[in-house]
């Protein structure tokens, strides 16, 4: 009946939410964050031209960005100017760092990345993964659930995003200077 139907609806809406929330990972920090963690083989190694402290589009500092010349270890594949995004360190010119290069820049393990791409895919889970919670409940029992309970759950999982990629960040900045 309708009861049987709202499920059906809502375990079908914490599919496509899961879907969608996988697909903006994807597409938005997801590869960022996979160079920035090591997943892959490395592409190239950046020769180093200048170090600067980069801003995003509301100016405030995002870490430091190198300029330099990229020589891709790919056969074929030519040399060119990138920009190594939030940099572990302020290089000195001539330095040569080995860095992964999704959407033509270049990234290494940071602590800043680490916190950047980290709290950029924790506050965009954590609406999608509150809303498929709420939707499986509702799937669950077979009513529309409260979801004020999930909305505080969503407030919390925010600041904990927020948190943990700090925390994250400074772990590995501790790391790299120790390692």
């Amino acid at each position: 009946g309708v009861r049987g139907l709202g499920r059906g609806v809502a375990g079908a809406g914490v599919v496509v939410t899961l879907g969608v929330a996988g697909w903006l990972m994807w597409v938005l920090p997801g590869p960022q964050m996979g160079a920035v963690l090591g997943f892959g083989p490395v592409d190239g190694v950046v020769s180093v031209s200048r170090c600067y402290e980069a801003a995003d589009a509301e100016g405030y500092t995002t870490g430091t960005d190198c300029t330099g010349w990229y020589t891709p270890r790919r056969p074929g594949e030519a040399a060119r100017e990138i920009v190594l995004d939030t940099a572990a360190d302020e290089y000195r010119r001539g330095t040569e760092e080995e860095g992964r290069t999704p959407r033509g820049r270049a990234y290494e393990l940071s602590g800043s990345a680490v916190f950047n791409f980290g709290t950029a895919g924790g506050l965009l889970l954590v609406p999608f993964l509150t809303l498929a919670a709420w939707l499986f409940a509702c799937a669950r029992s077979g009513a529309v659930e409260n979801g004020e309970g999930y909305f505080l759950l969503a407030l919390v999982g925010l600041f904990a995003a927020i948190v943990l990629a700090a925390a994250a960040g400074i772990l590995v900045e501790i790391g790299t200077a120790v390692f």
